[in-house]
């Protein structure tokens, strides 16, 4: 195991499958509730990457100070602004509001029907740990081989049109989170057994 800051492989976005949560009491229904990160690996270019979520490990200093909600990264398609941003359960959560200009809008729409669920999150990593095979990570959670970020910085938040990582996004509750991740686990379990 090893800690390294590689240049290589340093920043990135994730998306994650979610259903998109209203927030409560939101009279004109443009505030929803997500989640845009979780510790659930994910296949790259050079194995499997994990993004920590460890206390420290993320920086939402700058989704916190001038956090936009985008359209699958489109820098100059801004849905919205970031209300706030927490870690809860080994995921980054978000509440975020919509704009009310036309393409918001028609955006706003999809997510709230259920049509659009996808939520992803660009990211650089400044600190990575290096787990061997057959190895454990230093917090004793992920098995190697593996790269887990263990200090890396969320830029912006998008609602994303094909997802990568079905566990986490917005308005998921925690059991169908658990029963997913159980049934995943399980089918890793099964695969490598035939192998």
């Amino acid at each position: 195991m090893s800690y390294l800051s590689q240049k290589k492989k340093s920043s990135g976005e994730r998306c994650f499958n979610a259903q998109i949560r209203v927030v409560e009491g939101d009279e004109n229904k443009r505030k929803f509730v997500l989640s845009f990160s979780s510790e659930e690996p994910y296949m790259r270019w050079f194995g499997l990457e994990i993004l920590s979520h460890e206390e420290g490990a993320i920086d939402l200093s700058r989704l916190s100070e001038m956090g936009v909600l985008l359209f699958n990264h489109h820098r100059d398609q801004v849905l919205g602004k970031v209300l706030r941003v927490w870690v809860e359960n080994d995921r980054g959560m978000a509440e975020v509001e919509f704009d009310d200009d036309e393409f918001s809008e028609t955006i706003r729409k999809k997510v709230a029907s259920g049509t659009l669920k996808g939520v992803s999150v660009s990211y650089r990593v400044n600190v990575w740990e290096e787990v061997e095979a057959g190895a454990t990570s230093s917090d004793g959670k992920h098995k190697g081989p593996c790269s887990i970020a263990k200090k890396w910085v969320a830029y912006e938040i998008s609602i994303a049109t094909v997802p990568a990582d079905p566990s986490v996004g917005v308005g998921r509750s925690s059991e169908e989170m658990e029963l997913e991740m159980w049934h995943m686990e399980r089918q890793l379990e099964i695969n490598r057994n035939y192998l």
